[in-house]
Order: structure tokens, then sequence, then C-alpha cells
């Protein structure tokens, strides 16, 4: 009989958020898959578990664990799979486990738990009835600059995780495309003894000395915003284009301006170039 494959959601800070049912299944585990044996050994200890087996599964083992994984299921053995904190494969490895394992048939069973992302956004006072789930920004370069041009013309909130020593710097870049007025809420060591949120506009946010691990929410673009003329994206583009800019970083000083998608600011320069016969096929 096939065994199942339990994604199990752990604390992210407050011992007692563990569940019964995950201490169940992490009893029964005959393997244990982790992102750091001595930080999920000390956690199985506090609950009193004597793990059969624990393995490392992270972004540097994870691929290699797929096919004792899948094996261990043929044979009708339990495998649980946990992050440091939290749910795994949500900005944490698992992913590909978790895929690998339904692809070969066998169960994948999520047993739910503690949530930074969650948390964060129903203490936000920001709209929660639809939102998108960013993790953590690119940390440079033209992929950082593409994805918060995408933020800033979100309309629906926009959650986001950062690490302390790039917690000012990512809320100065989005006060940069969306704008001062955007409102914004920003969480840290939730449901840990410190635990913080701070809420105001990105241009008010006084977020002191980073400490801890951060959730930011942000508000979505607001409704009542004009669409943004397509003569206003072009105009904006012939400037960039005559000052000497490449058609691709145009395209993205334009997006990251007007809070447009890049995609849509980069196929539009591509257009007025065939229109204007000057398409060569390059980016510039």
């Amino acid at each position: 009989m096939s065994g199942t494959l339990h994604l199990v959601s752990t604390p992210i800070g407050n011992l007692s958020d563990i569940s019964t049912r995950a201490i169940e299944v992490l009893r029964r585990a005959d393997l244990i898959c982790c992102e750091d044996t001595r930080h999920s050994g000390r956690l199985l200890q506090h609950l009193a578990i004597e793990a059969r087996r624990l393995a490392v599964c992270n972004e540097h083992t994870e691929r290699d664990l797929v096919d004792e994984v899948v094996d261990l299921l043929a044979s009708g053995h339990s495998v649980a799979l946990i992050s440091d904190a939290g749910t795994p494969a949500l900005s944490d490895p698992g992913g590909r486990l978790a895929a690998a394992v339904a692809e070969a048939g066998h169960q994948v069973e999520a047993v739910p738990g503690a949530s930074a992302l969650l948390a964060a956004l129903v203490v936000s006072g920001l709209d929660s009835t639809r939102f998108t789930f960013e993790g953590f920004l690119p940390r440079s370069g033209r992929d950082r600059e593409e994805r918060l041009a995408e933020v800033s013309a979100s309309a629906v909130t926009v959650v986001i995780y950062e690490a302390p020593h790039r917690l000012e710097r990512t809320l100065a870049d989005l006060g940069a495309v969306c704008g001062g007025e955007r409102r914004v809420s920003v969480s840290r060591e939730l449901t840990k003894m410190h635990e913080e949120t701070l809420r105001g506009t990105l241009a008010s946010i006084d977020v002191g000395t980073p400490r801890g691990e951060y959730v930011i929410v942000l508000e979505g673009r607001p409704a009542d915003d004009t669409p943004v003329d397509e003569s206003v994206v072009r105009d904006l583009l012939e400037s960039e284009l005559a000052s000497g800019a490449t058609r691709r970083d145009a395209a993205t000083a334009v997006a990251r301006r007007l809070g447009v998608p890049r995609r849509t600011a980069y196929d539009l320069v591509i257009a007025m170039a065939k229109d204007s016969g000057t398409d060569d096929g390059s980016t510039r």
C-alpha cells in the first residue's frame, strides 16, 4: 500500500502553535525531511518525539532526496517534510519533492499550521479579500526592477518577505515605484515575545533598527487610479530612447515611473521600432 508524504507546518515562533495532528504525524513518520537537523532536532525534543530518521532537505539536497522518498512511499512508509518554521515549500524547500511524489502517483497531504504570510496579512488592516504573495524579491539587477514594477501595478494587496538587513532598502524601493502615499504594514517576530506590527505609508513608516524576520503587506494600487494612456507611455519611451537608453532599459525605466508592467512597456517600445522601420531585432 502506498505511503503518504505529509507537508507539516511547524511554529514560526511560539511553540504552542504546533497542532495535535502535526505531532501525531511526526511521531508516526518513518522519515522526517528537514532544512536543518539541529534546528528540527530541538523542536522534536521539545515535543518529546524520537524521530526514526532525519534527512536534510534544503536547496542543495532536495533533488537528491526524491528517489529515496519515492521508494519509501512505494513501500508503504510515511514521510514528513518540515521547514525551519512555517509551511514547507512556501518560500522554503519542498516544492520539488512534493511535485515529484505527486507525479509518481503517491499521496501528498498538508498538515496546516502557523503561517507568517497569513498572520501578517490579517493584522495589517489592509484588504485581505484578494492578495498576491511575492515571497522574497530578487536582490538586485533587472529581475528586481521588473518585480518591483509588477508589485507597483498590482491592484490587490501584496505580501513580501524580507530579511532585516534589506528591509530599509526594499521599503525605499517600493516608495520610489509606488509613491509615498501607498499604505503599508510591516510585521516582525510574529507569534514571538517581541512581536510588532507597524502601519503607515511608504513615506511615513519608521521601522527603527531592523531586527528579526519581516513581512511587508502593501496596499494594492488604488482602484480609482486612471489607467495610463498609451500615448503617455510612448512619449516617455521616446524620451528615454532619445537620451541614449537601450530599448530594454527604456522599458524598465518607464515601467517603474508609471507603475505599468514592464512587459507592456517593452512590447510597446518594440512596436514603436517596427512602426518606424528601425527594428533590427536587438534590444537596443
